[in-house]
């Protein structure tokens, strides 16, 4: 076990739901993230998996602090991040950077490539102008781009290109955590393999950690070395990244992998298809979250949740069969 870098306790995000015009009045809430606790070592990549709607985002989010947390904790290098003084706040925000999914959207059209890298350091570090240049065109190399780029504009630039100038920016102030959302999903097939070894040559390079957020599992099992999975706000299995693509425990993990494309086309592997449709977050079943879809239910899972527990060293499950 590493150093801890990150530690989420029981954080829950909800967001009110209201009827009425002028006397609003507040009927229930969408429980996007409701109670999750893992732990993120330094230098590791974390994968956090699940269908659309599990509440991966928001998650990164409430530790981005991009939303206001319910209630629960996220500590980062032992420290509560809702309780930062002003000058702690604006050094966190420094080491937890992010690449969301879409570098189309993330990077402004109206920016040069340069100044959008050199941004986040001439707000929170006061260089001279000829060190920000050279610390531009240093990410850039480090990221497979020339240093030339940095005059040009986005649009410039393919997709895959653009994901490694959002990479950059990222990098610019010497992150301790970079959130990954989704960093490969809006790339096309043949560019995902690069953008993930270059990921991956980062971390190896500067010690980064990465929370990993995708629902493509064959990312996630290349990129993690430990795998979370969502369910409906809920975390249901933790495990090691081998452990988790061959020894699945919750039903929900054993449907995920079965629907996934097999690594070799002999492969046989047992078809899991779970009926139903996922519940609405504002309204959720009692007991585990699954029981009305999964297909080992028992009476005492529509009636008690099952809690996150340690099955075997470094694997919990939250389920009553195990």
């Amino acid at each position: 076990m590493g150093e801890v870098l990150v530690e989420v306790k029981d954080l829950k995000k909800h967001f009110p739901v209201t009827r009425g015009i002028v006397l609003m009045k507040q009927v229930g809430a969408i429980k996007a993230v409701d109670g999750i606790s893992f732990t993120i070592n330094r230098g590791e990549t974390f994968g956090l998996v699940g269908e659309s709607g599990c509440g991966k985002t928001t998650t990164a989010r409430l530790i981005l602090l991009l939303e206001k947390i319910t209630s629960g904790t996220v500590l980062f290098g032992g420290k509560d991040i809702s309780q930062l003084s002003r000058p702690e706040l604006k050094r966190y925000r420094g080491s937890v950077q992010a690449v969301f999914q879409d570098p189309f959207s993330s990077l402004s059209p109206r920016m040069r490539v340069g100044d959008i890298i050199a941004e986040p350091i001439v707000v929170n570090d006061a260089l001279p102008k000829k060190a920000v240049r050279e610390r531009v065109a240093e990410l850039l190399k480090v990221v497979g781009l020339r240093s030339d780029g940095a005059e040009l504009y986005p649009h410039e630039f393919s997709g895959g290109q653009r994901q490694r100038i959002a990479i950059a920016r990222a990098l610019s102030l010497n992150p301790s955590l970079i959130i990954l959302d989704e960093p490969v999903s809006a790339l096309d097939v043949s560019i995902r393999a690069q953008a993930m070894n270059l990921l991956h040559d980062i971390q190896q390079d500067f010690g980064v950690t990465y929370l990993l957020i995708a629902h493509d599992l064959a990312v996630v099992k290349h990129m993690s070395n430990r795998i979370g999975v969502m369910y409906l706000g809920k975390l249901v299995e933790v495990a090691e990244s081998e452990e988790f693509h061959f020894h699945p425990l919750h039903p929900y993990t054993q449907a995920l992998l079965s629907a996934a494309l097999p690594s070799h086309p002999d492969d046989q592997r047992e078809e899991i298809i779970l009926p139903g449709e996922v519940p609405t977050p504002f309204n959720p079943p009692p007991g585990c979250r699954l029981h009305p879809r999964c297909p080992q239910a028992k009476p005492l899972c529509s009636q008690e949740e099952p809690l996150l527990k340690e099955v075997s060293p470094g694997h919990q499950v939250a389920c009553h069969l195990h």
